[in-house]
């Protein structure tokens, strides 16, 4: 959600920190604010502003020099947007600035005790709180002031702190927020993103929940919050600076779309074994005898990663015939559960920090399950609590709204169904099949998208629409599901979807001219229920758009997709209606990267 970007070296700081900024500009945020010192310096120099990062831009002054600073763009969770919500907060004498990724728990009851030790607050934020618990700190060093304030917060916090009497170095700590260093020559990085480092280095330290780092020019060590040391090793990010970039398209969400080709070939790419009929999945730790122990599948996820977790669940019944469902992680770490110890769990992220689904692993790890991961981002915090898990391999998506990693998460959990399947009962011959229909994916997207012209002018003619119907039947639910989604997240038009098989048992009383219905309609067993529906909506005078194997009659437009096999369509059904909710948002002058209320990575409950 928040960005964070911190900078130690020799170099300018400013122009470095609103450049990593601009690169976290994507996880959504409603305000901004940049703090500097260096060694010559004789305090911190902060400014902050409500709104985006060229609004902070243009208020730094051209003076504004430093060789050491901390940034942050916010996602309000305390207190309304505004210059004094920002980050980073400052104590009262000016020394201490930080800023925070997370919520903390108890920051009214810390509040009501500082205020009573005549502590002024200027901001309406939890984070103002941690500031004055390190300021008030009577320890040695830096890291023991920030050590001992830590003691008093309950709840989530990525941090970074700059000090005036210790300008040498910047002290950074997790608890259930991610933050990431970055080394270089002589110069350190610290950021909530690799997105923010990639364009400087690609060595970088991932910590974990429980430690801190201090970060000096030509230096860093990490340790416990208890004050243990830790070895942390670098890695070497696989994302390249161009990655982020825009591509020559207009916006990231359009970029992302038409990468799908490619990024499902990277996610196919050295997995399939053609001698027997099945894939290899590394990273999966799960041999044939323990794969014939799992009675039962349970895939955990929020908001698009949990629909791509719907099509896994059905996939996995149909081809390996385990009993298989998905349900939101938000929902199900707070239901008490019965874990049990022949369920594989699936946790499902496109950034590997999704708070809920993180939480869920850790409350299942803690009860003994064994945890897959399915994740996009190599060495996220998800990745390194599962047992074992998949990675996607979709690249960087820029845009806050979901397309090429939902995508990848599909073919992922089909691969994973496939492996389940031969190990089990699946045929050689079945197994083959579903190879080389994953083979045609990258071609068959590549041709949906050719239709982007067609699908544009449809869309805008629903641009005017105040609600929209989407339904599906069976393997046409998910698709419906995520299709309304996207349509919500991007636009702003209502949307909602149910199955087409409830059609009868309420929706269609709302079935009406100006409430228009899209209908997913594959060429499988189920193809006469579904026309049967269209039926259904085409007498109540309701308008109809199919997304079909073939023209449906009784559609006013129907957009063809290739067809596939049956377990497989879902992936391709879903291409164009990400086409048709960008188009949409196009057609009203949406902020189609960045819409409102929303963040990318969504690290907080």
């Amino acid at each position: 959600m928040c960005g964070i970007v911190g900078y130690i070296g020799k170099r300018d700081v400013a122009p470095l920190l609103l450049e990593g900024l601009q690169r976290l500009e994507y996880r959504g945020y409603d305000s901004a604010g940049i703090a500097v010192t260096g060694p010559k310096a004789s305090g911190l120099k902060t400014v902050k502003a409500k709104g985006r990062v060229r609004d902070l831009e243009a208020r730094v002054p051209s003076r504004f020099k430093g060789t050491t600073g901390i940034a942050h763009t916010r996602w309000a969770t305390h207190g309304a947007p505004s210059d004094e919500n920002a980050h980073p907060h400052l104590s009262q004498d000016e020394k201490v600035a930080v800023v925070h990724n997370g919520i903390i728990d108890n920051a009214s009851e810390l509040r009501a005790k500082l205020t009573a030790d005549g502590v002024e607050f200027l901001s309406e934020t939890d984070t103002e709180v941690l500031t004055h618990l390190i300021a008030r700190s009577q320890a040695d060093t830096l890291e023991e002031k920030v050590r001992e304030a830590l003691r008093h917060i309950e709840g989530t916090y990525g941090i970074a702190v700059l000090h005036a009497d210790f300008n040498d170095r910047i002290v950074v700590a997790r608890n259930g927020s991610p933050v990431v260093l970055g080394i270089g020559e002589k110069e350190m990085f610290v950021a909530s993103d690799v997105a923010a480092l990639v364009s400087h280095t690609r060595q970088v330290v991932t910590l974990d929940d429980g430690e801190m780092a201090t970060i000096k020019a030509d230096d860093y060590r990490t340790y416990t919050t208890e004050g243990s040391r830790t070895t942390a090793s670098p890695t070497t990010v696989e994302w390249e600076a161009e990655s982020y970039d825009m591509g020559g398209h207009d916006t990231y969400m359009h970029k992302e779309i038409f990468e799908q080709p490619d990024a499902v070939d990277r996610v196919l790419r050295g997995r399939i074994d053609d001698r027997f009929s099945t894939v290899h999945l590394g990273g999966l730790n799960l041999d044939a005898h323990d794969a014939r122990k799992v009675r039962r599948v349970k895939i955990l996820g929020c908001g698009t990663s949990y629909h791509a977790g719907m099509i896994g669940a059905q996939m996995i019944e149909e081809l390996a015939r385990i009993p298989a469902d998905a349900e939101p992680a938000s929902e199900f770490r707070y239901r008490n559960a019965v874990v049990d110890p022949d369920t594989l769990y699936v946790a499902v992220s496109q950034s590997g920090e999704t708070y809920d689904v993180l939480a869920a692993v850790q409350e299942l790890k803690r009860k003994g399950a064994r945890v897959l991961g399915v994740v996009n981002v190599v060495g996220s915090a998800i990745a390194r609590e599962a047992d074992a898990g998949v990675y996607v391999h979709a690249g960087p998506e820029v845009c806050v709204v979901s397309t090429k990693c939902f995508t990848n998460t599909t073919v992922a959990f089909a691969l994973l169904a496939l492996h389940l399947g031969r190990i089990r009962d699946l045929s050689a011959a079945d197994g083959k099949r579903i190879i080389e229909g994953l083979r045609m994916l990258p071609g068959q997207i590549a041709e949906i998208l050719k239709r982007e012209d067609e699908i544009k002018k449809i869309a805008k003619s629903y641009a005017d629409a105040r609600s929209m119907l989407f339904i599906g039947r069976v393997r046409g639910y998910p698709v419906a599901r995520e299709a309304s989604l996207k349509l919500k997240e991007v636009s702003y038009i209502h949307a909602e979807a149910y199955p087409a098989s409830e059609l009868k048992h309420g929706p269609l009383a709302l079935i009406e001219p100006a409430l228009p219905t899209v209908a997913i309609v594959p060429d499988d067993d189920l193809l006469e229920k579904n026309r049967a529906a269209l039926e259904e909506i085409k007498a109540r005078s309701g308008k109809i758009l199919a997304v079909a194997h073939q023209e449906q009659e009784k559609a006013d437009e129907t957009i063809v997709v290739p067809k596939n096999e049956n377990e497989l369509d879902p992936i391709l059904m879903g291409i164009p209606l990400q086409l048709l909710a960008y188009h949409t948002a196009l057609a009203l002058g949406r902020d189609i990267d960045k819409p409102r209320n929303l963040a990318k990575s969504v690290t907080v409950e």
